[in-house]
């Protein structure tokens, strides 16, 4: 055998590595919505003449509206021209069969204006569709795809993180709406050599899918910074993030807590968010726990003053997002006393599954998001 020469073996392998690859691509391309459609196309198109010959043969269990299956389906799958030819397929079909049946039969299994119009309709409505996914450069099964996805990186995302022995602490976040998407998130880490925690919980402007996709591009830009600055540098960074991105309803509230879990000391940075709520075990009384500083996304160069703290064996310290306890007919005060009333009842279990118990109380049907956070000491 010759030195340049390739063994069958070698060219078997490289042919069925260019499939592979030819493969991969049309799906990655399909998926992008770049891909050929010319499948389901055919597919489609075979669809009409096998329905218009059912119609013609068994006009009592084929109805000529039955023309509106291929072409909802069309309206999913292909892009919009070549929803027109599955179109002019589906009114070659619609003549024929009025053709057909007109001689044929004598009543309601013709084909009627009515059916016309209902044919017509749902094709421009499957136009209409076809025309927005061509716009997002999606296709519907990967839209939904994409979406779950999104849905399932934020949570992961909001996951806290593993504390050590003798605390504890929870989060339960409840979108708007019943929604799954929410303008409420929460970041979190462990710095500093795992001994220092945390937190950001940030309630975006608007509420539910208006506030959603903001939530998410600021989710993602807010846990690469925290970790990389300073705690002092974390909300200025965010401001000026959220001031470049030139919203027009761009603003954020957002409080970030630093614990050491080994003292259990802490600092609160507040831009414009409510107050935390801490417990004091010695006492049993709530205290409001309130830093200084303005919102994010309003004007360049704020300043962000925390307030000091610390948590000593059996302190709780809550934070929430304005959702869960001011509503319309209800003040701020008020929703505060209810939420800190329901806590109590909470004190001799340890606040185990206590956050989601407590917007199920204080909260369950606003429409508005909601989000709490609890740390515990045990």
């Amino acid at each position: 055998m010759t030195g340049g020469a390739e063994t069958p073996t070698a060219r078997m392998r490289k042919a069925l590595h260019r499939a592979r690859t030819s493969m991969r691509k049309a799906g990655v391309d399909y998926f992008r919505g770049d891909g050929s459609d010319w499948i389901a196309l055919a597919a489609l198109l075979l669809t009409v003449p096998a329905l218009a010959v059912g119609t013609i043969a068994l006009p009592e269990w084929c109805a000529p509206s039955a023309l509106v299956l291929p072409i909802v389906a069309g309206g999913l799958l292909l892009r919009p021209a070549s929803l027109l030819a599955l179109y002019a397929a589906s009114a070659v079909a619609l003549i024929v069969e009025s053709y057909a049946l007109d001689r044929a039969v004598h009543g309601d299994g013709r084909v009627t204006p009515g059916t016309i119009l209902v044919v017509a309709a749902v094709g421009f409505l499957g136009l209409l569709i076809a025309q927005f996914r061509s716009r997002v450069g999606v296709p519907w099964r990967r839209g939904g795809t994409m979406l779950f996805d999104l849905r399932e990186r934020i949570r992961v995302q909001s996951k806290l993180p593993k504390l050590p022995r003798g605390w504890h602490r929870e989060m339960a976040l409840r979108p708007a709406g019943g929604q799954s998407f929410s303008g409420d998130f929460v970041v979190a880490a462990r710095t500093n050599g795992g001994r220092t925690l945390e937190i950001v919980l940030t309630d975006v402007s608007g509420k539910g899918m208006d506030a959603a996709s903001r939530a998410l591009l600021l989710s993602g830009a807010f846990g690469g910074l925290l970790g990389s600055l300073p705690p002092h540098a974390f909300l200025p960074a965010a401001n000026g993030y959220l001031l470049r991105q030139d919203w027009d309803e761009g603003f954020a509230t957002s409080v970030h807590l630093v614990l050491d879990l080994d003292s259990g000391d802490y600092e609160m940075f507040s831009a414009g968010h409510l107050p935390g709520l801490q417990l004091s075990a010695g006492t049993g009384r709530w205290e409001e726990k309130a830093a200084e500083g303005p919102l994010l996304g309003v004007y360049d160069g704020a300043q962000f003053d925390p307030i000091k703290g610390k948590l000593s064996q059996g302190d709780v310290l809550m934070l929430f997002t304005d959702g869960l306890v001011e509503t319309s007919d209800r003040d701020l005060t008020e929703g505060m006393d209810r939420l800190t009333g329901e806590a109590d009842r909470y004190v001799s279990a340890g606040f185990q599954g206590a956050a989601w118990h407590l917007i199920e109380a204080v909260a369950k049907d606003v429409n508005d998001d909601r989000a709490l956070l609890l740390i515990c000491r045990t």
